[in-house]
């Protein structure tokens, strides 16, 4: 089932999510439908506050990303053929690399677009759906929207990582998207 997804300005997008049990109502048809919904908005990653749920889930697939690529722009990456993997109660052990700028968009925040700067790799402990746990180490794009999309487990937004200056000019947009006055090709929940 296709879920709406919240829009910028709804009280769930800051709550810090909280770690979930392998008994957590209908788990399986929830990751299932967080799937659908992200393929149906077109995203490579949806956390579940963006589904209205304050819990530390996310799914992500950067495969599609470098499908989609030419080989010059696969070899910016060589680390990182993609990934498609649900994230269940992860924690981040460690951020290395230096800080690298990449235009990057949200569902939550539609038809707004910034560079944001993050570090090149994320160590992160986590559950699969089957609740098998690892730690492992992300690169690159991967690494990317893994930390975009554990920003919102956080309470976080991508355009808290922008100047106060742009936030300030991009106010209006902002204020638009959370009374619900924009067009999107997917279904949207709005906080006003």
């Amino acid at each position: 089932m296709i879920l709406p997804i919240v829009a910028y300005g709804h009280p769930v997008l800051r709550k810090v999510a909280e770690d979930i049990s392998s008994d957590y109502p209908h788990l399986q048809k929830l990751i299932a439908d967080m799937w659908e919904t992200m393929y149906a908005s077109n995203g490579v990653g949806l956390a579940a506050p963006q589904i209205n749920r304050a819990i530390r889930l996310f799914v992500v697939d950067t495969v599609q990303m470098f499908d989609g690529m030419e080989q010059d722009e696969k070899a910016e990456f060589p680390d990182d053929d993609g990934i498609k993997q649900t994230f269940i109660n992860a924690h981040i052990q460690a951020l290395d690399g230096e800080e690298w700028g990449f235009n990057e968009g949200c569902l939550s925040i539609p038809k707004i677009r910034e560079d944001v700067y993050r570090q090149e790799s994320v160590t992160l402990h986590y559950c699969d759906e089957h609740f098998q746990e690892y730690t492992k180490t992300f690169t690159g794009l991967t690494a990317r929207v893994i930390l975009h999309e554990y920003d919102h487990i956080e309470g976080k937004l991508f355009i808290d990582h922008i100047s106060a200056l742009k936030r300030k000019l991009m106010k209006g947009k902002l204020t638009d998207i959370s009374k619900g006055k924009i067009k999107v090709d997917y279904k949207m929940l709005f906080p006003l």
